[in-house]
């Protein structure tokens, strides 16, 4: 029975296991961790965080303890008095630990990480960063405030929706009067042409035209039939000049035909007068 009997023999002999957890906690003081299988991991585990004790210590006494225990590794000894000793100086213990990474192929051994936990000091900077994502992401709910704004908008879009639909139906009401206005359009129109007829000269007619008050309603059908007046009136006026043009010319064509004739017999006269 293995009573008071602690410890793994890892299939070795005490001088060539004392030397074998040396390499491996140096080698772990160095990189930080190191792969290896779960008993050797479990065996170096103790071993190591009695250096580190040491290491926190940090006096010369402790120092040569170290120096013997790692079998005179100087680089080992430096880093872990000048960097790992003052990481953990305010943890009392549990400097490493021990992750399960499964079975070895070929001989199915289990395998194991050991390595050194995170000290306060990193982990400190990772709650302030995680306080600044929270900040951070602070501002992006205060932009989606803006949503409260769109029932705002909204009010006021629907205010001047009513606000067309009243000039809309007001609209309507004034309607009825431009109705009652068109039908005294073509009295003003039969005047004004009555008044064109008894005037004789023809170039009056438009100025008699643009003297004409406009119509208050400006329709399409009104406007054209205007133009249409206008032009009626205009040919009117046109064929009344050829009128009087022609009986002019009538007029002076017996004149005419007068003249010749007695030029004619003057003519006559003159030649008999030469013969005798």
């Amino acid at each position: 029975m293995r009573h008071m009997r602690s410890g793994r023999k890892l299939s070795r002999r005490k001088e060539h296991r004392t030397a074998m957890l040396a390499n491996l906690a140096a080698s772990i003081i160095k990189h930080g961790k190191v792969h290896t299988t779960d008993a050797k991991a479990k065996e170096v585990r103790p071993f190591l965080e009695r250096l580190v004790t040491f290491a926190r210590r940090g006096d010369l006494h402790a120092r040569r303890i170290v120096l013997s225990r790692l079998k005179g590794d100087q680089d080992a000894v430096k880093k872990l008095f000048g960097e790992i000793g003052p990481r953990y100086a305010s943890r009392p213990g549990g400097y490493t630990r021990i992750l399960k990474l499964g079975f070895r192929q070929g001989d199915n051994s289990p395998m194991s990480l050991i390595e050194f936990v995170e000290d306060e000091e990193k982990k400190k900077p990772a709650k302030k960063s995680k306080a600044v994502k929270t900040k951070a992401k602070a501002p992006k709910k205060a932009e989606k405030t803006p949503e409260t704004v769109e029932p705002e908008v909204t009010a006021e879009a629907a205010e001047k929706a009513v606000e067309a639909i009243e000039e809309a139906v007001e609209q309507p009401e004034e309607v009825p009067e431009t109705a009652e206005v068109a039908p005294e359009e073509p009295a003003e129109e039969t005047k004004a042409a009555e008044a064109v007829e008894e005037m004789p000269e023809p170039a009056k007619a438009p100025e008699a035209a643009a003297e004409e008050p406009a119509a208050e309603v400006p329709e399409e059908d009104e406007v054209k039939a205007k133009a249409e007046t206008a032009e009626t009136k205009k040919e009117a006026a046109a064929e009344e000049a050829e009128t009087e043009e022609a009986a002019d010319g009538d007029d002076a064509k017996p004149e005419e035909a007068g003249h010749s004739e007695e030029k004619a017999q003057s003519s006559d006269d003159e030649k008999s007068d030469e013969e005798k």
